[in-house]
Formats: C-alpha cells, structure tokens, sequence
C-alpha cells in the first residue's frame, strides 16, 4: 500500500536524522515546531483552548507563547524518540540523566507504580528507566501499522523492556507488580467516562482514571512518581518520594491527589505538558462540549 511505503520511507529519514548532534536536533525541532504551529491548525486550537480553560489568570499573549513554546518541545521530543528506537545503546543512556534513585531502591523487589504524567519527555524517560531496572508499560496500538510496529520494536528493544496493550486491561499489570516489575504509568489521559471520576484538573472537571489507586489497593503497590523534563542537552528524569498513606479508602480523593501532584509539576514547565491532547473531551452528563466540533473527532 502506499500508506505503508510512506511511511517506511518517512522511518527511514528520520532514523537517519536521528543520528545527528543533539544541537542540531533541537533546531530542527524549534524549526519543525514553528511549521507545525502554522499547519496543525486543531492541535493548535485545543492546544490554546487547554491553556485557556486552566489558566484563565493568563492574558492571551501569555498563553500564546506558552502554545508555541510546546509545538517546539513537541516536535523536538518527537525527533528524540528516533534515537530512543533506533540510536546506539550508549548514546540511549547518556541521552537522559536521572535523578532521585534512591526513592526508588527503597522499594526495589516490591510491588511499585512508576506514575509517569504526560511531559513531551516521558518517552525518554521510560527508557532511562529501563537501565536501572526491568519494567512494563503500556500502549496504545496505532492506525498506521507501519508505525505501530516500528513504535512497538522501538519501545522494546532495550534489555528489560516489555509492553502491554491497553486494551487488554490492567491484568498484565497486575502480573508485572505482583511480580516485582515495576509499571511504568500514564494515567493522565481522556480515556473516556468507563472506569474514571470527573475530578478537577486545574478547576476544570475532567474525566480522569483511577487505574492508579485501584493497582495500588490491588498490589499492595507503592507510588513513585516519575518526571521527564527536556532541557538543551537531554533530558533529566525525576524520581519522587513513594506518596504515603496512598490510597486510602477514597478513590476520588486518591485521583484528585494524583491530578494535584501533575498540576504541582506542570507548573514549573507549563510548555512542556501535552496541551494538544483533548483533555476535557468527555464531560459530565448534561454538560457541554469545551471543543466544540473538535469532540467530534
């Protein structure tokens, strides 16, 4: 098909791409952002209406910036996973420094939920993780299946790494924690009303899994939060405290502890959160839409 053959082809290029300096990486990141920023004209829009919707305090120029600033970062990340896929191992681990170990050697051998928020970096830093120890995570299957199986190769190829569709439900995962494996976790999507809460996320209801606190009174699992952020040199990955007392007996307030601890480290790199997801699409009944035609797509 010809679908196929593009992309093969387009996988072809940037694996090549990916080969060049780091620098010259970033440029044609800033640069690809700048182009995506003009052409992308949805992910732009909800992009601004995201920004809108959590940060009303801010003046339009403000959010602007922030918006383009994250078409940069996005598109720059998206570049970097070629080298996650396809680069030399040595140069895999050099890409992403991490810091905060030892919160999780404390738990080494034991049921642990890495939960790892949606930052343009969280890619890189699953695969820093698999340095220091095997763990599982799981994925969404692709339409392009060329893709989807360049993606999947790309995102086991590293000693210790293994996948599970989300389809599948959380029954690998709970495998994996019972196990000792850690699971590697991005909650922080719109997944639909099945199995979520409307809890608010920066003040705005939003349909929010509670994956997270159901493994963790399941497993017995501890929560080690796990943050990527991009700088100009790589990435630095961000191993927090095990959360105490976690998740008690109320799942909403469980969920809403997880989505404050985002808020918390999305506000120390507003640009590089994933602002271009739909993250209001699902509503409570009877609510209206917050993307207008967008929802329907």
């Amino acid at each position: 098909m010809l679908v196929d053959a593009l992309t093969r082809l387009a996988l072809l290029v940037l694996r090549a791409v990916s080969a060049l300096p780091l620098p010259a990486l970033r440029a044609l990141g800033r640069f690809g952002g700048a182009v995506a920023w003009r052409l992308a004209r949805d992910r732009r829009r909800v992009t601004l209406r995201n920004l809108e919707l959590c940060f009303p305090q801010w003046d339009e120029a403000h959010r602007v910036a922030v918006a383009r600033a994250h078409f940069r970062y996005f598109v720059s990340s998206f570049l970097d996973r070629f080298i996650l896929w396809y680069g030399p191992v040595a140069r895999v681990r050099a890409l992403s420094r991490l810091e905060g170990a030892e919160h999780y050697e404390r738990h080494r051998g034991k049921p642990v939920i890495l939960l790892a928020p949606h930052f343009v970096g969280c890619d890189a830093g699953g695969a820093r993780m698999y340095f220091e120890t095997p763990i599982v995570s799981m994925y969404a299957r692709q339409k392009n299946r060329v893709f989807d199986a360049a993606m999947t190769r790309g995102r086991t190829r590293l000693p210790g790494a293994s996948m599970v569709l989300r389809t599948d439900g959380l029954r690998a995962a709970v495998r994996a924690l019972r196990a000792g494996t850690p699971f590697y976790f991005l909650p922080d999507m719109d997944l639909g009303a099945r199995d979520a809460l409307f809890v608010p996320f920066f003040g705005v209801p939003a349909a929010t899994v509670t994956s997270v606190a159901r493994l963790a009174s399941l497993t017995g699992a501890v929560v080690v939060p796990c943050v990527t952020r991009m700088t100009d040199d790589g990435y630095v990955v961000r191993l927090y405290p095990a959360w105490e007392s976690f998740p008690g007996d109320d799942l909403y307030a469980a969920t809403r502890r997880m989505n404050a601890f985002i808020e918390e480290r999305v506000l120390e790199m507003p640009a590089q959160y994933l602002w271009s997801h739909r993250r209001f699409k699902t509503r409570p009944p009877g609510d209206p839409s917050l993307y207008g035609d967008d929802d329907r797509r």
